[in-house]
């Protein structure tokens, strides 16, 4: 598979004076892989290190953090000599020996000649007292399931993905029933790695919604896992309610909709916990459009969206059947497939802050509100070809955007201020 985030991790090693680098991302997002395979292409040799299951290196870390002495461990374990310009080291499953989370800071501030990527559960390390975070000494980036993009190149449609990229609208336009067949694919599969490459393999829905489920089990086994007990249950009914809670025409988060009497603090742990996962995208509301658009965001009002668009539909028990219809899956929860599969391309976006809009009476909504550069811009999302969009109208007369875009299976479109953009596209933003 590509991932566009080998092209961040290229730049990062050619960066002077890098530090070093953890990777963040959802368990099941395909960290473990990119990491293996930005070392397969771009050095002559790979140390890997899973903290999880060598227990040896564990208790090399223990004893001390002097980054020669570990540097001479790390090439014992992997059976050759460690040389700074050709070897990359990879910790992962990182959490699990915090004390290789601290070393990063040492390696930063005396060993600086080493490239060392990281990759973990970083809230798991929060639970281990005593443990100093290397704070400003290491670099970030996240990784998300596979974007559309990423999607068709997986399939082998490179070629759609070069007309996307080329914005050549007018090509599009000629195949847009072709584009609107593998967004249908896309919205029921998603882009966990596994589920994409046994689809490309086997070419079978039931296999799919199979892999899904398994997926969905594994992160309800790691509520039992890592978070405190009293707060396992809440993780799991917050978690269950989402696609109830996007079935609702005004998408607002509400805790009562959970349990009858529920409050937000007693679900706060929970909330916290599958937000610093990666499990769950936090949509907050904002009440006017200003710069930066963070002040003016309320963060007791949001919307909450799952981590991918495949399961969502595996969560709230999507039928496949779906896909055959003529719009039917983008029109599923009220919208809400359409809605998570534009948030989810967004979201691989880099320096893009994502919230919503509602009015004074939430009778009017605008799906998502983001800042791009000095540029407030609202973003309508259609399920299908209705180009009907009230509450974009009522924005645009409201705060007079300088530019405002709507996205659905239309075809491109420009007029005036107004950008019509097809969902397919959305990765053009």
């Amino acid at each position: 598979m590509k991932r566009k985030l080998l092209d961040n991790l290229i730049e990062w090693k050619n960066k002077e004076g890098h530090k070093p680098l953890i990777l963040e991302g959802a368990r099941q997002v395909g960290k473990t892989w990119l990491m293996k395979e930005f070392g397969r292409t771009q050095y002559k040799k790979v140390a890997y290190i899973n903290f999880d299951r060598n227990l040896k290196m564990r208790e090399a870390f223990e004893t001390d953090l002097d980054t020669k002495r570990l540097i001479t461990a790390i090439g014992l374990d992997a059976e050759f000599k460690i040389t700074p310009e050709d070897t990359l080291i990879i910790f992962d499953e990182i959490q699990e020996c915090p004390r290789a989370i601290t070393s990063l800071k040492y390696f930063n501030e005396e060993a600086q000649e080493y490239d060392i990527i990281a990759a973990g559960s970083l809230l798991g390390v929060a639970h281990h007292s005593g443990t100093g975070f290397p704070v400003g000494k290491v670099e970030f980036l996240n990784l998300y399931p596979l974007s559309f993009n990423e999607f068709l190149d997986a399939m082998g449609k490179e070629q759609f993905v070069e007309l996307i990229e080329k914005q050549d609208y007018e090509m599009i336009k000629l195949f847009n029933n072709k584009f609107e067949d593998l967004l249908k694919q896309y919205c029921y599969i998603g882009g966990m790695p596994e589920v994409v490459q046994n689809f490309v393999d086997n070419n079978d829905f039931n296999q799919v919604r199979t892999i899904q489920k398994r997926i969905l089990s594994a992160y309800e086994r790691d509520f039992s896992k890592h978070i405190p007990a009293n707060t396992v249950e809440k993780a799991r009914m917050l978690w269950n309610s989402i696609p109830t809670q996007l079935a609702k025409e005004n998408k607002k988060f509400i805790y009562n909709a959970i349990k009858k009497g529920s409050r937000a603090k007693e679900f706060e742990t929970a909330l916290t916990w599958l937000r610093n996962n990666g499990l769950v995208y936090q949509v907050h509301k904002i009440t006017k459009p200003g710069l930066p658009i963070s002040a003016y965001a309320n963060l007791d009002a949001f919307k909450l969206f799952v981590l991918d668009v495949g399961l969502l539909g595996a969560l709230s028990g999507l039928d496949a059947k779906t896909i055959l219809g003529k719009y039917e899956i983008f029109q599923e929860f009220k919208g809400a497939i359409a809605e998570q599969y534009v948030l989810q391309q967004l979201k691989t976006i880099e320096n893009i802050p994502i919230y919503y809009w509602t009015n004074e009476t939430s009778r009017a909504e605008v799906d998502f509100v983001i800042q791009i550069d000095s540029k407030i811009i609202p973003v309508e999302v259609k399920a299908a070809k209705n180009l009907k969009a009230k509450s974009l109208k009522n924005y645009i007369g409201q705060f007079k955007p300088e530019l405002a875009l709507r996205t659905s299976l239309a075809d491109y479109k420009k007029t005036e201020n107004l950008i019509d953009l097809p969902l397919y596209a959305i990765g053009n933003i």
